[in-house]
């Protein structure tokens, strides 16, 4: 913590703030606590997250959850992007608790990250941590860096999606994911 509270202190140094100034005598500490949480999911195992809760379960033809609101940082300028995750999978005679799928969503998220891999790895992991027929992993996003720098497109967003099993086999299983999202 306090090697990255020196470096946040160098880098208002090189911006031409002064680090001493009353504003700004705490904050490389606070930069380096906030940094820390939100890279928390470099010291979290999402497979270990996503194996303490399955459970036996015969039915289903769909388990889905909407919405699953999450905050990364993008790899290419640590800028914030911030959006929405939905989830969907066919069980195979187990399910996973709902809470770990927001669960694995974080822990991904709080990373340097891309919004391709990011949804690219919610769906690989699910596909290896509960048996299942397919998955399915939808990704809506705001980026900072292009609405606070560059190209400064306001009113941008990026949709990622991902799928595996009977869902890249089965466009009309698509379509129903795709339904439901939208209820």
């Amino acid at each position: 913590m306090e090697k990255l509270a020196g470096h946040y202190r160098a880098i208002l140094e090189l911006i031409g703030e002064d680090p001493e100034r009353e504003g700004l005598k705490k904050t490389p500490e606070r930069a380096a606590k906030a940094m820390i949480d939100l890279t928390v999911g470099y010291r979290q195992d999402p497979m270990q997250i996503g194996s303490k809760a399955i459970f036996n379960h015969d039915g289903s033809k769909i388990v889905m959850v909407r919405d699953i609101e999450f905050y990364s940082l993008c790899e290419h300028h640590i800028l914030p992007f911030f959006g929405k995750v939905s989830v969907g999978y066919i069980p195979d005679g187990k399910i996973i608790g709902l809470s770990k799928l927001a669960r694995i969503v974080n822990t991904f998220a709080r990373r340097l990250q891309v919004q391709e891999r990011l949804t690219a790895e919610i769906c690989r992991l699910l596909e290896r941590v509960v048996p299942n027929k397919g998955v399915i992993v939808a990704c809506n996003a705001q980026h900072l860096c292009m609405k606070m720098r560059g190209v400064e497109s306001q009113e941008s967003s990026t949709t990622t999606m991902e799928y595996c099993g009977r869902f890249a086999e089965d466009p009309a299983l698509r379509e129903e994911f795709f339904r439901l999202l939208k209820v």
